[in-house]
């Protein structure tokens, strides 16, 4: 991605994250940063997870959120503050409200996590749900805003956001002296852009990559338009990163600073939050999981030392276990199939045996004889397989599919 004259941008600068990580000092956790074998063994060289999923209310947002309200006035503290938030931005507004004494109004989309529904008031947030979007939900905070005087914390179009989430490229620049690619997912473009701030002039060789879902992918259409382009429509798992539009702030930093942006799938979502959960034993939603479905996806795209920053790790357990069946499917692991086989004694305890000898493990398994089409003197069997893999689970496929007295109806 070509990027413009750095006289074009008046671009925060390195000596303000500074000052921000002063700030910050005693406040957020300098979050680890853990290597990954699988992700090493893709890329073929050391990747290394910054988990950020592991910081206060469980993303970076504590960052921005309170570098932005601790520099409030006396006077617009006490008028409060109001957010609009899928999430993550409404817990660390509500924390950091908190510990600086000052009320805080957030408003949430009604879809919006249940988790971190609970999480922004058991920080002491008065919570709002309105819209369906986090669009929806900005145009009720602005509002609110206009009525009572209270300040609009939003979650990234202020450059003490940007700052605040700058002081996580300070600490991967120490983590990791000799890191050659950066790996971000990207929303409306803080993390991102403060990341990029902060690396950019101290390390001009080091390759920095946006990652959208693809569902949600503001901005390609933007920077190929050379301005902030609005979305029609999104719908993604990742909620905080469904953002609809970047706004002229992030805008001009990603132009700037950014050399790339790509996208992801559901799917490869999932597998990357699968790939975190097992290998790396750490929960991430699947926005937070964006860098590491990428480096999945096209690994010889990112050259190593890599980092891939994990933002957040707040998903309702619902959630994480709906996301964790479509990451077992996607990768081969988990098998669904519907079956026509004869309804004589012995039938259904052969096609199990056979399944065993094939060295799947049963979920579950049910019988009925009320298919519709079905023949009659046969039963409809719906049976759920765990598997090794994708070759293993087409290996299944096919020898069903020849066994005799079994018939295949479908399968996903």
């Amino acid at each position: 991605m070509a990027r413009v004259a750095s006289a074009q941008l008046d671009r925060i600068g390195v000596e303000e994250i500074r000052e921000a990580a002063r700030v910050l000092t005693g406040v957020v956790r300098r979050t680890p940063m853990e290597s990954s074998r699988p992700l090493q063994e893709l890329v073929g060289g050391p990747v290394h997870l910054k988990c950020e999923n592991l910081q206060r209310t469980g993303s970076f947002k504590i960052r921005g959120a309170y570098l932005r309200i601790s520099r409030l006035s006396e006077d617009e503290k006490a008028a409060g503050v109001v957010a609009a938030s899928a999430g993550n931005h409404a817990q660390g507004v509500a924390l950091a409200a908190a510990m600086l004494g000052v009320r805080a109004t957030v408003y949430m989309p009604v879809g919006a996590s249940i988790a971190k529904l609970a999480a922004t008031r058991a920080y002491g947030a008065e919570v709002h749900l309105v819209g369906e979007t986090l669009d929806d939900s900005l145009v009720h905070a602005r509002e609110f805003s206009a009525t009572t005087g209270a300040v609009l914390v939003h979650p990234f179009d202020h450059p003490d956001i940007l700052r605040g989430q700058g002081t996580v490229g300070l600490e991967i620049l120490e983590q990791c002296p000799d890191v050659a690619t950066v790996v971000v997912s990207a929303g409306g473009g803080g993390l991102l852009s403060g990341i990029a701030a902060a690396i950019r002039p101290q390390r001009p060789d080091v390759r920095i990559v946006g990652v959208q879902a693809v569902q949600a992918a503001a901005w390609p259409g933007s920077l190929a338009a050379g301005r902030p382009v609005r979305l029609a429509q999104m719908s993604t798992l990742a909620d905080g990163i469904a953002v609809g539009e970047p706004t002229a702030l992030t805008f001009a930093h990603v132009q700037q600073m950014v050399d790339d942006i790509v996208t992801v799938t559901e799917d490869q979502l999932s597998r990357a939050m699968l790939l975190c959960l097992e290998r790396a034993k750490l929960v991430v939603e699947p926005a937070g999981v964006a860098a590491v479905a990428a480096v999945m996806t096209d690994p010889e795209r990112f050259r190593p030392p890599v980092v891939a920053v994990l933002s957040g790790g707040n998903i309702d357990p619902l959630v994480l276990l709906h996301v964790t069946e479509h990451g077992l499917v996607a990768a081969g692991r988990f098998l669904s199939l519907r079956l026509e086989i004869s309804d004589r004694p012995g039938s259904l305890a052969r096609l199990l045996s056979r399944v065993g000898e094939l060295g799947a493990s049963v979920v579950d398994v049910e019988q009925s004889r009320l298919g519709a089409g079905l023949a009659l003197g046969d039963v409809e069997v719906d049976l759920r397989l765990e598997c090794r893999g994708d070759q293993h689970r087409d290996d299944l496929i096919k020898v069903l599919s020849d066994a005799p007295g079994v018939r295949i109806l479908d399968h996903s």
